[in-house]
């Protein structure tokens, strides 16, 4: 690795390192990145800051899935779904006055009950998530909690019970298309016995099973007219070959792999240390694997190479999502900041 990596943020025990070309690239893109971590309990926005990469955190209650654009930001947390906006008009206010060009606050909450919501992705008309713990893919209405519009057709019951552990879901033209799941099974938790090689990748409008015998399986991504998915139990970022049903490794990673975005040529992934747990015990990646680094990493995605990477040192352990916010430099996202929520006013436009 040539970049010497530099420290970033020095609250403790939040602290990162990165590599010094870490920031030019978020600027020269024009973006900002959103990260989820449930096991810390925060969204982490990676923003360029001069030569240093701003890791700025705010609170949620285990946030998982995110689904972002420049106008809106979607956050599935413990037991709801959060919906926040861009308010331009804030970002111009807050100090130090110029620096933030967006600001996304919150403007819906959704009780969904405790559903360990995995991926989220905007359609056209609607939010769609995965609903793991009822095996399903998910829209919201006012007056349940979900409303399931697919699940595999080997699942035989709605019922509570994460028997696959759908995780990931890939949209195609604003139109859910690839999921990913750990199993292929029909019981309770009944994926944990062959998470090692039991994973797959589904077709949703066919309810074909296109790819089997992948490594705990997430984040698949149509981009390039090729679908891309993490391997996470090999620490891989992949490309699914959707003829011969084969699994080609572009890179292998110093973490488990879950949370991916694109930007061009570059893929940044989301890699986590992840615990010797039973869920995470006897996985390819363990065996390789002593030491586990969590963060993010930036991928050249024609040659398999590092570009850049971010490592969280002490409290960030796990990432679930990493969003790439477009034509964002240096957002804010406010979690609950009930003087400038009840002071901030939107309406429409006549």
């Amino acid at each position: 690795m040539s970049h010497s990596a530099q420290t970033a943020a020095k609250e403790e025990p939040l602290r990162s390192v990165h590599t010094s070309n870490f920031p030019q690239i978020l600027t020269q893109l024009g973006i900002s990145l959103v990260i989820s971590t449930y096991q810390a309990g925060k969204l982490i926005i990676l923003r360029a800051d001069g030569n240093t990469i701003n890791t700025h955190f705010r609170v949620f209650p285990k946030p998982m899935g995110l689904a972002a654009d420049i106008n809106r930001l979607a956050v599935g947390t413990a037991y709801q779904v959060w919906e926040l906006r861009n308010v331009p008009a804030v970002a111009h206010k807050l100090e130090p006055v110029g620096k933030h060009d967006a600001c996304y606050l919150p403007r819906n909450s959704h009780i969904t009950g405790d559903i360990d919501i995995h991926d989220l992705a905007w359609g056209k008309q609607k939010l769609w998530f995965i609903n793991t713990r009822f095996s399903s893919l998910c829209t919201l209405d006012f007056n349940h909690s979900f409303v399931p519009q697919w699940r595999p057709n080997f699942i035989t019951a709605l019922t509570p019970e994460d028997r696959c552990h759908l995780n990931g879901l890939g949209m195609v033209n604003s139109l859910p298309k690839y999921v990913t799941a750990l199993g292929e099974t029909d019981s309770f938790k009944g994926w944990r016995e062959h998470k090692a090689q039991g994973g797959i990748v589904m077709d949703v409008e066919t309810n074909q099973v296109l790819l089997r015998g992948l490594s705990m399986p997430h984040s698949p991504r149509w981009h390039n007219n090729r679908l891309w998915v993490l391997e996470s139990g090999n620490g891989s970022l992949a490309i699914a070959d959707l003829v011969s049903g084969k699994i080609e490794t572009v890179t292998q990673l110093p973490g488990f792999t879950r949370g991916l975005d694109f930007w061009g040529n570059l893929a940044f992934v989301g890699l986590s240390q992840v615990r010797e747990t039973a869920v995470f015990s006897g996985i390819p990646l363990t065996q390789r694997l002593e030491e586990r680094i969590c963060g993010v990493w930036v991928i050249h995605i024609e040659t398999g190479q590092t570009v850049a990477f971010l490592q969280f040192e002490d409290a960030v352990q796990e990432i679930f999502a990493v969003t790439v916010l477009p034509g964002i430099r240096f957002p804010e996202i406010i979690d609950w900041d009930e003087k400038l929520i009840a002071s901030s006013y939107v309406l429409p436009n006549n």
